[in-house]
């Protein structure tokens, strides 16, 4: 039976992702900003495709919530969240391309290529992208600049080369490794690929929280146990489900010999790793009140457990 923390967070994370979405269509309107000269239909339209009406929203909870501990709310911290979901939805219209992971279903519908076609499916992550730092440097995420260059300055570190690109470079070369992937290889690879943005969502609400170091260095053992759990997560979900479960193709790590942690380590000691993880995320909470902090214990226990 569910808790009622689990409730009370349920009930938060629903509520969260609802004002992302409103956000995310407001900002991906048909009406062009000052300095563009027009935004075309069809682009528009496969950047709402993939953008609008699907996901937990996990990535901007997590902004929200942490700029919540300190505090801080309203329009910043969505306007946060919805770029960093930008970089999130443009990563998997990217990664589901036949030259990438060449998957044809997502939360449920047609990939964006699909839907669309290949050059339409670039462009809009190409779109989406780039517009995720014109929303975050905006003035209406903060007023503050060295507060809008420290988010832009983040999400660029999070998301490129060293970061979630990185991670993804690791990941296809991995594909085509005839030794057996080592446990420690592939959680360097999924702390860029999946765990750094997931890590800069806390970060970022840390940022605008203001928080103090010792409070960022919590934060950010939190971020990285947070992330690391939720990636095993998702390669024992691959394992244990299905399609219509997950919404994505399901059993396509092993086929092509993806660098998971249930192939290093087994798929029970994987489970006890991601457990670990999770209790690992909930204890860096420990200097922060507990009614403050216990959506973001509620979220790291919610990513070890989640079953799409």
């Amino acid at each position: 039976m569910p808790t009622d923390a689990t409730s009370d967070f349920d009930s938060r994370l629903k509520s969260v992702a609802d004002a992302i979405e409103t956000t995310l269509d407001r900002l991906l309107s048909p009406a062009a900003l000052p300095g563009e000269v027009v935004r075309p239909d069809r682009l528009l339209d496969a950047m709402r495709y993939s953008t609008l009406g699907g996901g937990k929203r996990l990535r901007p909870f997590l902004v929200v919530e942490t700029a919540r501990l300190f505090g801080v709310d309203g329009e910043g911290p969505l306007r946060a969240g919805a770029a960093l979901e930008m970089i999130h939805c443009y990563s998997l219209v990217h990664d589901d391309l036949p030259a990438m992971d060449d998957d044809d279903l997502r939360r449920g519908r047609p990939t964006a290529h699909k839907a669309y076609d290949e050059a339409t499916a670039i462009l809009s992550g190409d779109a989406l992208l780039t517009y995720a730092f014109d929303v975050m440097a905006g003035e209406a995420t903060h007023a503050d600049p060295a507060v809008r260059a420290a988010l832009v300055l983040g999400l660029a570190r999070a998301s490129g080369l060293g970061g979630m690109v990185g991670g993804q470079a690791l990941d296809l070369e991995a594909e085509r490794a005839t030794a057996p992937h080592e446990a420690a290889f592939v959680m360097r690879m999924q702390s860029m690929k999946t765990g750094a943005l997931l890590l800069y969502g806390v970060e970022a609400g840390a940022i605008l929280g203001q928080a103090s170091a010792a409070e960022r260095d919590a934060l950010k053992r939190y971020g990285v146990a947070l992330g690391a759990a939720f990636q095993v997560a998702d390669d024992i979900l691959d394992t244990e489900s299905d399609a219509a479960t997950l919404g994505k193709a399901a059993g396509k790590d092993a086929d092509r010999n993806k660098a998971t942690l249930v192939a290093a380590l087994g798929l029970d000691a994987a489970k006890r790793r991601r457990d670990a993880l999770a209790e690992e995320a909930v204890a860096a909470l420990d200097m922060f009140p507990r009614d403050r902090a216990a959506n973001l214990a509620e979220a790291a226990r919610f990513t070890a457990q989640r079953r799409s």
